[in-house]
């Protein structure tokens, strides 16, 4: 007869090993919602459970606290659109990140948030409009930095390409957007569109991809996305 949990290697149950960081994805939207969210959300479970770190979910902008974000060593904004955070609320996130914790942006994130500056210059950049989906090439420019090790140097990718104003001067730009490669790019020669800094104590990395669906089932993308985390999250 068999009893569930029975069947293992050797007959013994291999025990779990502790998650070395936790992470909070936050996906509030109070303009576009983007349907590649949950993707994003299954794809970033799957990425702590392979590599061993916590993954919490939430819409719900009052988990920002300074007991609430307590637990985790990153926040990952996925596709966050518009005004996401009240005054007490950015305070927290402000303190947060003070306190040497880090942040992921991912697509979106840079269309969130106008109207306060410090996040502005957290994430990098403010969306500034975006062509048809379509396929372009990606100049990956550090082959060392953990979201880009391991990447072609140039990376053709189908995926919808934003165009950013107010570009912080403290990034460092990890891949540019060759426009010679596809339309409706604005940013010219120097069209930044993955970054990371230290920032207030802190660390915040930013990818303008992923949003399409297919974005979070491409093995390299993926890659991209885990390197990011990496950092954010920083040394143990």
């Amino acid at each position: 007869m068999h009893t569930l949990g029975a069947c293992t290697s050797g007959g013994t149950n291999k025990p779990q090993p502790q998650p070395t960081a936790s992470v909070l994805i936050f996906s509030k939207t109070s303009g576009f919602r983007h349907e590649s969210i949950p993707a994003g959300i299954r794809a970033i479970q799957t990425l702590g459970q392979q590599h061993n770190f916590r993954v919490d979910t939430t819409t719900n902008a009052g988990r920002f606290t300074a007991t609430g974000l307590q637990p985790y060593q990153a926040v990952i904004f996925l596709s966050t659109t518009q005004d996401v955070l009240n005054e007490e609320q950015q305070t927290a996130f402000e303190q947060y990140i003070r306190g040497g914790r880090g942040f992921v942006g991912v697509h979106a994130a840079t269309d969130t948030e106008y109207n306060w500056p410090w996040y502005g210059r957290l994430v990098g950049a403010y969306f500034n409009g975006h062509p048809a989906i379509q396929t372009a090439t990606i100049q990956v420019l550090n082959n060392t930095h953990p979201a880009t090790a391991g990447l072609p140097a140039q990376w053709t990718r189908t995926d919808e390409w934003y165009n950013f104003r107010d570009l912080s001067p403290t990034l460092t730009v990890l891949a540019t957007l060759d426009e010679r490669t596809y339309s409706g790019g604005t940013n010219g020669s120097n069209h930044p569109i993955a970054w990371y800094h230290e920032f207030a104590g802190g660390r915040a990395f930013y990818t303008a991809g992923g949003h399409t669906t297919e974005s979070f089932s491409e093995p390299l993308f993926q890659q991209h996305l885990l390197g990011g985390i990496r950092y954010a999250i920083g040394p143990k």
